[in-house]
């Protein structure tokens, strides 16, 4: 790749690399120049730019991303759209994420142009949560440095994935001395079953025996036989060698230690091993306070369905020490009241959107163009099939003119149904009425920003408007996402929830588009593959030209 100081006429299909700006015209870096926009920079009185040319053997930096990203992606892991030579991987369903480091690090230590960051393995993931993200350093890389990554990350299973959690059936033994107190055991129980509720298991089934091999054994065989898939016990004393009351009872009871003590602290005195295949614990004091203890990571990776061998136990003492983290991410039951005080785990942003689907029609004749038929299907339907199948959450779709033909074509699930009585007072009654019906995103948290689209493109595919979502990013300037083919700005538009505000005052038929020009330096143009950005269908002549055919 070549990059530095180029003349202006030379640089049709280069890549900006500073962002310009001037009058009539703002351009930011990473935009591939095309002869309108060197004309611009001409008639701007620009003689040089810098910039970077690709040459023979470079990839660019999205599509190197991208191709890293299907390479690393595992189970219950999907990749974003790329964009600024970023993908991220995002989490499908709750789990533990499985990735192995020293992959991890071979990875990264190919080329410094290519770069993984993960979350920390074994995490307990949720989903929409980002579990990685790949970032090709300059505008583009070479051929060879993807190929050499892409070795890494196909040597083996998958680098990056996530074991999902099951409701697993718990068997919990404790133990008590003549002075135990009855309350001691009854708070451990539920201190359990609150950390297993968390982990979407059902209530431990318990038993309660003297601290004594014997009777610890017969405790064990009976939760094995009721088709437990855990093992725990909980003692009325720690653990404090291998040859103690309830390792003792492991072995007894026909099982088998593997492993006792963990570098972690809290957590230092647990036990790990085997009975009849089903994996067992001994817990160590601390596993009766709700705060997170090394335990606890044991614990998930067995829900979810992960061997814990003793390396790896022995492996957790790099960030094991958990006593001063003041952030270390309480369990569920204790999270309310800790709420803002933890750290946000990264995710990808909660973008909804808006099917705007009242216009009257009026260019198109007597023909409501929404019922058009294009390949078949009413034009209105292809637009929610994209919608429906990218990763835009929640959808809602206005009607207005002719509702309740529009509404008999929709799809019958996965959107909120609003009504626009007033729809001929202009299309911003209709936005005002969408963003109103606009329920709170997954989990109930309210969503970054919206997607505006127009119920007369039925070309638009998943694919653009998850690479609007990838574009999105406030906090580096790209509050507002606008589709472009060959420099021509298109449709749908992305906004920022910061602008919902602003688009409730707008009147008339301008949309929230007025928006655009208003703040044009969070404005970030997003080049797309065709021209489907562009084509709304909104007279007879369009409709024939796509290939449709009116519905009377």
């Amino acid at each position: 790749m070549h990059f530095g100081l180029l003349p202006v006429d030379k640089a049709a299909d280069c890549i900006l690399a500073h962002s310009l700006r001037g009058a009539g015209f703002a351009f930011k870096k990473g935009r591939r120049l095309s002869s309108e926009d060197i004309a611009v920079l001409r008639a701007a009185g620009i003689a040089e730019i810098v910039a970077a040319r690709l040459e023979a053997g470079d990839v660019h930096e999205d599509a190197a991303a991208t191709e890293l990203a299907a390479a690393l992606c595992g189970a219950k892991l999907t990749a974003s759209a790329s964009f600024t030579g970023r993908c991220n991987l995002l989490v499908a369903d709750r789990g533990v994420l499985v990735a192995e480091r020293a992959r991890i690090d071979a990875f990264n230590l190919v080329d410094e142009s290519i770069t993984l960051a993960t979350l920390t393995p074994y995490d307990l993931v949720e989903p929409h949560q980002m579990a990685a993200t790949i970032k090709i350093i300059p505008f583009a890389v070479t051929r060879s440095a993807i190929d050499a990554c892409l070795a890494v990350a196909r040597d083996g299973d998958p680098l990056l994935s996530v074991a999902p959690l099951a409701a697993r059936k718990v068997g919990l033994v404790q133990t008590h001395l003549r002075s135990t107190k009855q309350s001691i055991l009854d708070k451990t129980r539920d201190v359990m079953d609150r950390r297993l509720a968390s982990l979407g298991c059902p209530a431990a089934v318990e038993r309660r025996c003297p601290h004594d091999s014997a009777a610890v054994a017969r405790e064990l065989t009976a939760l094995a036989a009721e088709g437990c898939d855990i093992l725990l016990m909980s003692g009325a004393s720690a653990i404090v060698d291998r040859r103690d009351v309830l390792p003792a009872a492991l072995e007894a009871a026909g099982g088998t230690v593997d492993h006792f003590g963990m570098p972690v602290d809290p957590g230092n005195l647990m036990l790990l091993g085997t009975l009849e295949g089903r994996p067992v614990v001994g817990l160590p004091g601390c596993a009766r306070s709700p705060k997170v203890n090394g335990f606890d990571w044991v614990l998930q990776r067995l829900v979810a369905g992960l061997s814990v061998a003793p390396a790896d136990i022995m492996r957790l003492g790099a960030g094991g020490l958990l006593k001063e983290i003041a952030s270390r991410p309480l369990p569920r039951a204790e999270a309310v009241e800790a709420a803002g005080t933890a750290h946000t785990a990264p995710r990808a942003p909660r973008i909804a959107a808006i099917v705007l689907a009242a216009g009257q029609s009026r260019r198109m004749g007597a023909v409501n163009k929404l019922l058009a038929s294009v390949d078949g299907k009413p034009m209105v339907s292809h637009v929610m099939e994209s919608l429906q199948a990218s990763q835009a959450r929640p959808l809602a779709v206005v009607t207005g003119h002719d509702y309740a033909a529009v509404e008999a074509v929709l799809p019958k699930n996965g959107f909120t149904l609003t009504h626009n009585p007033d729809y001929a007072s202009g299309l911003s009654s209709s936005l005002r009425r969408g963003l109103a019906a606009l329920p709170e995103g997954p989990e109930g948290v309210p969503v970054d920003g919206v997607l505006v689209c127009l119920g007369d493109m039925p070309r638009v595919s998943p694919a653009v408007i998850n690479r609007l979502i990838a574009a999105f990013n406030p906090t580096e300037g790209r509050a507002i996402c606008v589709p472009t083919w060959q420099g021509k700005r298109g449709n749908p538009v992305l906004f920022a929830r910061r602008f919902f505000a602003e688009m409730q005052e707008i009147a008339g038929d301008t949309g929230a588009r007025a928006l655009i020009g208003e703040h044009a330096e969070v404005v970030c143009e997003v080049p797309m593959d065709d021209d489907a950005v562009l084509l709304d269908i909104d007279t007879p002549e369009a409709l024939a030209a796509l290939g449709g055919a009116a519905v009377r």
